[in-house]
């Protein structure tokens, strides 16, 4: 690591006519501002990486005036480019990249989810849960009978010990009347209380949305356990935050995420809401990073086209003048997700019982291929990228599927559809991504043992099934584009630490070791063009960032290090010095502001606003810093997901 004090720093200012200076008001001429001259901005003594496959490192890095890359080369030369009131960085040997390009996150949830009390992804016995649950009861008695008590980030595998089942009897013997919701970490489970689902109308005789579950008992009561879609039925009746203090609470997670060195996202499952918060921000200078957004659509558009189709051109028309936002894709869920107690992953193969026996359990498919398929051609046809999340080996199939039909009708378009998540694929399709020009996107830091990825998943999918998940190097291998994105908020933002587990399968917080690193970690220089260079490619961004040529936007960050060189392990603890998005500093960390940003993030992690601190929450165990969820975030829910 290179301490801050190295990262030395210079303006290079006009010099003399100190003559001009004394000659008196009166009679001097009048002044004209000079123009300026040279780059903005030199970072010199670097490892610069420009991410062209094949290519050097290179010395130093000239930002123009315009927020484009003007030159890199070694230091002598590109230092030319120095005028009298350029910056110029001595970077003292550390990593000046392209910013991360995200492939796949949802930064308004992190907004609105910064907000709430969280439970922090802990594991907890049940009373240590019933106390926790309490303290926030207490916190808030003002709310009784009515108000809702809604808490994040709850751990779907963490009820202690391992095999309690959650029930809404649990939940049920706090001392309140209110309605109590659990959501859960990875979006897409909620636990609630009888009140609650009392109020969202749920009872033995509510059927299963067409993309959800209602977990039931023997005698068909709801146990208080709500899959994917089942969840809205309750989330459409809690208030979520609106106005300044959700504008304000969305800026602060996005400057942090600018502190990590993210410059690019791709909004997951984006509604009208999503997108009024982002002209909203925009409009008031508060939105740090570009923007792409997939817009989520519900099964009722999946299963109409032409109604898919209008919105999308409508959300595009509507925010086209919106700077550094961009509209050209649809997101499709295809399945739910894998571990044990949801099991909604579309499998090829049944689930395993847990003690080996199989089942005739395969998860859920939320669209059929041949209506998936019809959904893809239509946008393919148009222009439009399609996001399909698919987490099971039947789900991803089913994806490649659609899009080879897209392909078969339109020809190649270059629309670059993409499959997110990937966590089981079958080894007969690795070598379709390829030959469809399907991206891959991947969210590596879940590629490590855990409870998430040995307790709740080995038993139910068997050894041979096991050594096939996050096949990275195996996608890799067959040619397929890598992307890579953070599921943010599911986890805590942790982009090195993402790095670093596409390389070393362990990451900064994995307590069983490596996952299969011999069979599927990917090199460093891998890991590292597939969070800027890939994800830039993904978002059909790939002429304008993700790369550090002449011409393309100065999207670049300056590290405390060399990522290029260090130990593996050290990786994911890499500092973001400076990150510039089109030439302008939307971090710095020898600012004022950078420091307080700086010392916010070091107090806690990125993501629910609640403190560790808080009475009740130090009684769990487990993952405070977020250790893989193995999940995807993108059902949460917002508080306003149907559109407008």
């Amino acid at each position: 690591m290179i301490p801050p004090e190295r990262l030395r720093r210079r303006t290079l200012l006009a010099t003399g006519l100190a003559s001009v200076a004394a000659i008196p008001s009166a009679v001097a001429p009048a002044a004209s501002p000079r123009p300026r001259s040279g780059a903005a901005l030199v970072v010199h003594n670097a490892r610069v990486l420009t991410g062209v496959a094949g290519a050097p490192p290179q010395e130093a890095i000239a930002v123009g005036r315009d927020g484009r890359v003007l030159a890199t080369g070694p230091s002598a030369v590109v230092r030319r480019h120095a005028g009298r009131d350029t910056d110029v960085v001595d970077a003292a040997g550390a990593t000046v990249m392209s910013g991360i390009v995200d492939g796949h996150a949802h930064p308004v949830g992190a907004g609105v989810r910064s907000l709430k009390l969280s439970l922090e992804h802990r594991s907890f016995t049940v009373d240590q849960l019933q106390g926790t649950l309490r303290g926030f009861l207490e916190e808030s008695d003002g709310s009784e009978p009515d108000g809702w008590l809604e808490v994040v980030d709850w751990n779907p595998v963490g009820l202690l010990p391992p095999g309690t089942e959650a029930h809404h009897r649990i939940l049920d013997a706090l001392p309140t009347r209110r309605p109590v919701a659990l959501i859960g970490a990875d979006g897409h489970v909620a636990w609630v209380n009888r009140r609650a689902l009392d109020l969202a109308g749920i009872d033995r005789g509510t059927p299963d949305p067409p993309a959800g579950s209602i977990a039931r008992g023997p005698g068909g009561e709801p146990t208080g356990i709500l899959r994917d879609d089942a969840l809205y039925a309750v989330t459409r009746l809690i208030p979520g935050p609106g106005g300044e203090q959700l504008y304000d609470a969305c800026s602060r997670v996005l400057t942090r995420a600018a502190a990590q060195g993210v410059t690019t996202f791709l909004d997951a499952a984006c509604t009208d809401w999503e997108l009024g918060v982002y002209a909203a921000l925009a409009s008031s200078d508060r939105l740090p990073q570009r923007v792409a957004a997939a817009l989520r659509l519900d099964p009722d558009e999946v299963a109409d086209p032409p109604e898919a189709l209008a919105w999308l051109r409508e959300a595009r028309a509507k925010h086209r003048e919106v700077p550094g936002l961009a509209i050209r894709t649809a997101k499709v869920f295809l399945d739910g997700v894998i571990e044990h107690p949801s099991r909604s992953a579309a499998l090829l193969d049944p689930y395993l019982d847990g003690d080996g026996r199989p089942t005739d359990h395969r998860g859920d498919l939320h669209a059929t291929g041949a209506r998936f398929a019809k959904l893809a051609t239509l946008l393919d046809r148009h222009g439009f990228q399609v996001h399909a999340h698919a987490v099971g080996d039947r789900a991803v199939r089913t994806a490649l599927d659609g899009y080879e039909a897209a392909r078969r009708a339109n020809g190649p378009r270059d629309n670059r559809h993409t499959i997110a998540h990937l966590q089981l694929v079958h080894p007969d399709d690795l070598p379709r991504f390829r030959r469809l020009g399907v991206v891959a996107c991947m969210q590596l830091q879940w590629a490590m043992r855990n409870e998430w990825t040995v307790e709740a998943l080995l038993p139910y999918l068997g050894e041979r099934r096991h050594r096939w998940l996050y096949p990275a190097r195996g996608l890799e291998r067959n040619g397929a584009v890598l992307a890579g994105g953070s599921d943010w908020p599911v986890d805590p933002l942790g982009v090195w630490n993402q790095i670093r587990t596409a390389e070393d399968r362990e990451g900064n917080s994995a307590r069983q070791g490596a996952l299969y690193p011999e069979r599927e970690g990917l090199e460093r220089a891998s890991a590292l063009r597939m969070h800027t260079a890939g994800s830039a490619y993904q978002l059909r961004m790939d002429r304008l960032v993700g790369r550090l040529t002449p011409g393309r936007a100065a999207d670049l960050v300056v590290l405390d290090r060399d990522v290029t060189r260090i130990p593996v392990q050290q990786v994911g603890d890499a500092q973001v010095r400076l990150t510039l998005v089109g030439g302008k500093p939307v971090f710095d960390a020898d600012t004022e502001e950078g420091k307080r940003v700086r010392a916010e993030m070091m107090l806690s992690p990125l993501t629910s606003a609640r403190p560790a601190s808080y009475p009740g929450t130090g009684t769990g165990t487990g993952t405070g810093s977020g250790a893989g969820r193995s999940r995807c975030g993108c059902g949460a829910p917002g508080p306003a997901t149907a559109r407008a």
